[in-house]
C-alpha cells in the first residue's frame, strides 16, 4: 500500500486546523522532463526543507521533488512541540552504546531546538513561535525517575531542564491522572504547516527549486526518476520519513510508519483556556501512545494521541481523538471539535533517528518517532554538511543503535499490530 495515496487526495491539504490558518504558498510546478542538479531532495518536509535551504545557501544547485505540496506530510500535520534532545534520554543512549556517543547526540539535540529559533528569526517566519515544554507522568512512581533525570541534565550537560513536584503541575495544569513532571524551557511550539512554508520560501529565495506533484518512484545510483521526468544529481538526500515506501528499502528496514492524529476545539476564550495550560506551553505525558497537547494562537485545544492498528485512518477521527481528549480534560465535554485530521509519522526499534548515507552519494534521514520539529531541522543542516564535506556530526548520527526491524515488509503490520496492543496494555497496567 503506498501510504502517500491511502487517506489521501492527490495535492489536497487533510482537513485541518493548520491548513485553514496558515497562509497560504503559491504551488510550484511538477517537474517535466530531466533535469541536472547537484543534489537532488526528496520530500518536501522539514528535513527536505532545511535541506535545500542550508544547501541553497552555500551556493549548491538543489532540486526537490514533493509528490504533493511542501508541508503536506506530518511536517504540516504534527502536534507542532519543539523537543530537547533525542527522542531517547543520554542514560539509555550510554546504555545502549557509550557516554560519550550519548553526549554528543544530546548536544546535536539540544541545538537543533536553538536552530528551530534561529531559523524563525533569520526568515521572519509567522508560525506563532512560544517557548517552553513540560512533560507530566502519568504514573506517580515515574517522578523519583524524573527528578533524577533533571538533576542528571543538570549535572552532567549543565541543561536548564525543571523538575516539577505533582503540586506544581496541577498548579500549572488542569488535566487528569497526571503527577509530576519536567519542563524545559528551551523546548517550544510553533504552527507547523506555517513554519514549513517559511522554510520552503527561504530556500525559493535562496535559490533552491522546488518541485510539487513530482513523485519520486525510483532512485537509480543518483538519479531520480518522477513519472515525468527526472533529476540527474551528484548526490540525493531522501527525505520521506513515514511515506518512505519501497523508494529506499535500506532505510525502510529500520523505520515502520504508524499514524497518529489531532483533533482542534473550538476557540475557548482566554481565562478558560489559562485554566487549562496556565502557562501556554506544549505538553506531553509520559504514556508509551503519548497524549500531547497546547493552545492555539485564538485559544483552541489542540489535542494528538490514539493508536491505529492499521494504515487506513479511523471513519470518526473526531470521535477517535475526542474520547482521548476527555479522559485528560473532562471540563472540555461541551466544546465542540471543529477539526480532526490524521498523519503518518515513522519510529524505528530504539526511537532513534537514522540520519546515513546508505548508498554512495544517497543520503537519508528519518525515524524522528514523533520529535520531528526540531531533529529534522537538523537533519537537513547535518546532511548539507556532509555533503559540504563536513562529516562530523553526521558520523555521531550514524552511530546511535537502530537495528533493521525484524521480519522485513511482510510482518511490518503485524508488528505494529502486537507492539500497539502492548503499548495499549502497558498504559493501562
Amino acid at each position: 500500500m503506498n501510504l502517500l495515496y491511502a487517506n489521501e487526495t492527490p495535492g489536497a491539504l487533510p482537513p485541518s486546523w493548520y491548513a485553514e490558518s496558515a497562509a497560504p504558498f503559491p504551488p510550484q510546478p511538477p517537474l517535466a522532463g530531466e533535469t541536472r542538479a547537484d543534489v537532488c531532495v526528496i520530500g518536501g518536509g522539514f528535513t527536505g526543507l532545511s535541506a535545500a535551504l542550508h544547501l541553497a545557501e552555500r551556493g549548491v544547485r538543489v532540486v526537490l521533488l514533493e509528490a504533493h505540496r511542501v508541508g503536506w506530510g506530518a511536517s504540516g500535520r504534527n502536534g507542532g512541540q519543539i523537543g530537547v534532545g533525542q527522542r531517547v534520554d543520554p542514560e539509555t543512549i550510554a546504555r545502549l552504546s557509550d557516554p560519550g556517543l550519548a553526549r554528543e547526540a544530546f548536544g546535536i539535540g539540544r541545538d537543533a531546538a536553538l536552530m528551530v529559533r534561529e531559523r524563525v528569526a533569520r526568515h521572519a517566519i509567522d508560525c506563532a513561535l512560544k517557548p517552553g515544554v513540560m512533560y507530566v507522568n502519568h504514573r506517580a512512581r515515574y517522578d523519583a525517575g524524573t527528578r533524577k533525570h533533571v538533576e542528571h541534565l543538570a549535572q552532567a550537560y549543565g541543561h536548564d531542564a525543571v523538575y516539577l513536584t505533582p503540586e506544581e503541575v496541577s498548579a500549572r495544569l488542569g488535566a487528569r491522572g497526571v503527577s509530576g513532571g519536567m519542563l524545559e524551557p528551551s523546548g517550544g511550539h510553533l504552527h507547523p504547516l506555517a513554519y514549513a512554508r517559511g522554510l520552503a520560501r527561504a530556500a525559493l529565495a535562496a535559490g533552491a527549486t522546488l518541485h510539487e506533484m513530482s513523485e519520486a518512484t525510483a532512485i537509480e545510483g543518483t538519479r531520480v526518476r518522477t513519472a515525468a521526468g527526472g533529476v540527474v544529481a551528484d548526490q540525493v538526500i531522501v527525505a520521506c520519513n513515514g511515506y518512505l515506501g519501497a523508494l529506499l528499502p535500506e532505510a525502510a528496514a529500520k523505520v515502520m510508519p504508524i499514524n497518529n492524529f489531532v483533533l482542534a476545539t473550538e476557540p475557548m476564550g482566554e481565562r478558560r483556556a489559562r485554566a487549562l495550560i496556565r502557562d501556554d506551553v506544549a505538553v506531553a505525558d509520559s504514556r508509551f501512545v503519548v497524549n500531547y497537547y497546547r493552545l492555539s494562537e485564538d485559544r483552541r485545544m489542540l489535542f494528538g494521541g490514539g493508536e491505529s492498528y492499521g494504515w487506513i485512518f479511523p471513519r470518526d477521527l473526531k470521535g477517535f481523538v475526542r474520547r482521548r481528549m476527555l479522559e485528560v480534560f473532562p471540563q472540555l465535554e461541551d466544546l465542540k471539535v471543529t477539526h480532526a485530521w490524521g498523519g503518518t509519522l515513522a519510529i524505528t526499534p530504539t526511537r532513534l533517528p537514522v540520519w546515513r548515507e546508505l548508498r554512495p552519494g544517497v543520503f537519508n534521514a528519518s525515524g524522528y518517532s514523533g520529535s520531528g520539529v526540531a531533529l529534522a531541522t537538523m537533519a537537513g543542516a547535518v546532511l548539507s554538511e556532509a555533503i559540504a564535506g563536513d562529516r562530523r556530526r553526521l558520523e555521531v548520527m550514524a552511530r546511535l543503535p537502530v537495528p533493521d526491524f525484524p521480519g522485513g515488509a511482510r510482518l511490518r503490520q503485524p508488528i505494529l499490530v502486537a507492539a500497539m496492543l502492548l503499548a495499549r496494555l502497558r498504559d493501562a497496567l
